[in-house]
């Protein structure tokens, strides 16, 4: 494919793709493909686990059945963002916003809507509903107004198995830029211009990291892209992959241009299929078009990429640990220097940056490094995607502006904290992150403000916890995780990872000391100091942030052998009131132990002996006769 052809695709095919950005955009006229509405539904891994495909198989056969499978077109997309109201569907050009469609509710919206023009409103996303009955757009909502999706920007939007769809959306013209335009110093300077930082976690410069690649010497270099994302609850790159996969091919290709490799490798593990899928099918399409391959574009550079997949270990998200697993070896990490852009993948010089670095670079080639610069704060430049979950109503992928303050993205973008419970503390940066109070949430979120705060940006997990948390349980449900997944290379992290957990174990037992605590922080300062790898010097962050901002907890639990959460099991016993036992016999039938006693119409008793603590008296109980002691 050359410039012309691409061109003819653009031209071709945006009107189609364009009226589709309602989020990013604005609506143009399908009529002149011939198309009278356009079906999206999204086909990400969250939407596709509630039923996705079971709506678009019913959408097909109800659109065949009222003979309007001619000019409607449906789209199976990548997220739209909100991952717990799926699946999620819009319908255009009206672009409203259908949320938790089933294969039942496909054939009213079709007869309806698609067919007699009238919205179902009833199954619209209810924050787009007014109060008079009107229809708001989906920009105005929210979860959507203060974003800022770059990242995101083709996810939700385009089919991500359609090359064209891409290219509509000014697909590989920056590759072409690149190829045509621009010399290797060119792209280096742009990118070392625009400040765009790691946003794997480690937040070191992206055009640093491609200039020392390029001024290494040797015969053969290699870029690779960090697809493992292994943080409990983190789905950005994931949700890139599945709904974006050719962004992150043309940044690849760009990579190894500007430092002079011709084959690339993308390392993402097993356990998503869907982003192997769509990923294999995009490399192949762009083999077919001439977008990879030899000589692309007609020009002398040849580049190349092919798939590695992981088997879930998340020490492999470390940059040598992971091309040691490329290698075919057992992954782990190496001490360093020699850095991977002097010795890296097979010992040739390598750049490894992550999937949703990658996805900002052809943007900022085609927009400029001003462009890039104009959005986030002066020393985090740009936006970054955060995968939202835990206590929060909006669960989902969100993509923010650097130095959007924490309240705005748990209280407005997400909706506040369900069930009228209070805001706690949000956890970032996973394993290797802490947890910053509420009493901070006016903080603006980028690199350095989370360090300060004792926690870190991460692959961008951001997980919100409710006044229920116990934030000594939440640090041991941390350090479970990393002595699970720590490869047992070095003693630091092999054995302290150990010992910090059987600390925590024995503070939630009820059998914890004051010197506990002195210990807990002497170990971790040795893990930071002496671990060979980021995930033994940053495993002891979760602990260290909660006893810095929730010491008083710490205490509760030795002094008063008590959990203020009231969730360590240890610490607390459910006892009836007989008082207000009215003896109804509900949790009696409840007890997965038969540990509650008692007739009919008499007070009940507990066996603490039997007692598992499982709360299903506490909860059916109507009398509030159970209590927490």
């Amino acid at each position: 494919m050359d410039i012309r052809e691409l061109n003819a695709v653009k031209t071709r095919y945006r009107p189609l793709v364009s009226a589709r950005a309602a989020i990013h955009d604005t609506f143009e006229e399908l009529e002149e493909n011939h198309v009278d509405r356009q079906i999206l539904v999204c086909g990400g891994t969250g939407c596709h686990a509630s039923g996705a495909d079971g709506v678009i198989a019913a959408f097909k056969e109800c659109l065949a059945e009222e003979n309007l499978d001619v000019g409607v077109q449906l789209v199976k997309t990548g997220c739209f963002g909100l991952c717990a109201l799926g699946p999620v569907v819009i319908v255009y050009p009206e672009g409203v916003f259908y949320s938790q469609m089933t294969a039942k509710h496909v054939k009213k919206v079709v007869q309806e809507h698609i067919r007699d023009g009238n919205v179902v409103t009833k199954y619209l996303y209810k924050e787009t509903v007014s109060k008079d009955g009107s229809v708001k757009a989906l920009q105005e909502t929210d979860f959507y107004s203060k974003q800022k999706r770059l990242s995101l920007r083709n996810c939700g939007v385009i089919d991500p198995e359609d090359i064209t769809e891409y290219i509509a959306r000014d697909g590989y013209f920056a590759l072409h830029k690149v190829l045509t335009e621009m010399s290797q110093n060119d792209v280096i300077r742009t990118m070392v211009q625009s400040g765009l930082k790691g946003r794997g976690g480690g937040g070191f410069l992206t055009g640093q990291k491609w200039q020392f690649a390029m001024q290494s010497r040797n015969d053969q270099k290699y870029v690779c892209c960090n697809a493992d994302e292994g943080d409990p609850g983190a789905f950005m790159d994931r949700s890139i992959l599945e709904g974006d996969p050719h962004s992150v091919i043309e940044a690849m290709a760009i990579a190894g241009y500007s430092i002079g490799a011709n084959q690339g490798y993308v390392y993402v593990r097993a356990e998503y299929p869907i982003a192997v899928k769509r990923l294999t099918i995009a490399i192949q399409q762009a083999r077919e078009q001439g977008l990879l391959g030899k000589n692309i574009f007609n020009t002398d550079f040849s580049f190349d990429i092919d798939i590695k997949l992981g088997a879930g270990a998340f020490v492999c998200g470390e940059e040598t640990a992971l091309m040691a697993s490329i290698e075919g070896n057992r992954g782990e990490p190496r001490p360093r220097p020699p850095f991977p852009a002097v010795k890296g993948l097979f010992g040739k010089p390598t750049v490894l940056n992550n999937v949703e670095t990658y996805a900002n670079i052809p943007q900022i080639i085609l927009n400029g490094a001003e462009w890039f610069n104009a959005v986030g704060t002066e020393s985090s430049k740009g936006t970054k995607v955060f995968a939202l979950g835990g206590d929060v109503n909006n669960v989902g992928l969100v993509e923010v502006p650097m130095g959007t303050t924490i309240s705005e993205i748990v209280e407005e973008i997400g909706g506040g904290i369900p069930e009228g419970r209070e805001f706690k503390a949000v956890q970032t940066g996973g394993p290797s992150g802490g947890c910053i109070p509420a009493t901070l949430k006016d903080t603006p979120v980028d690199y350095e403000n989370l360090v300060k705060l004792g926690s870190m940006m991460g692959s961008g997990g951001m997980i919100v916890l409710d006044d229920g948390t116990c934030m000594v349980d939440i640090a041991k449900f941390y350090l479970e995780f990393t002595v699970d997944e720590s490869c047992g290379k070095c003693a630091p992290c092999r054995i302290g990872t150990k010992r910090l957990l059987e600390l925590l174990e024995k503070i939630t037992s009820g059998n914890g000391t004051m010197e506990d605590l002195d210990k807990i922080e002497e170990l971790s300062q040795h893990m930071q100091k002496s671990s060979l790898c980021a995930l033994g010097q940053t495993a002891a962050n979760p602990v260290l942030s909660t006893m810095r901002y929730f010491r008083d907890e710490y205490i509760a639990h030795i002094e008063e052998k008590y959990c203020p959460a009231g969730v360590c099991k240890s610490l607390f016993q459910f006892k009836i009131i007989p008082e207000k036992c009215t003896g109804c016999h509900a949790c009696f039938r409840q007890c997965p132990t038969q540990a509650i006693s008692g007739d009919r119409k008499e007070p009940h008793v507990i066996d603490q002996n039997l007692c598992i603590k499982c709360g299903a008296c506490y909860d059916i109980c109507h009398f509030n006769a159970i209590e927490k002691v």
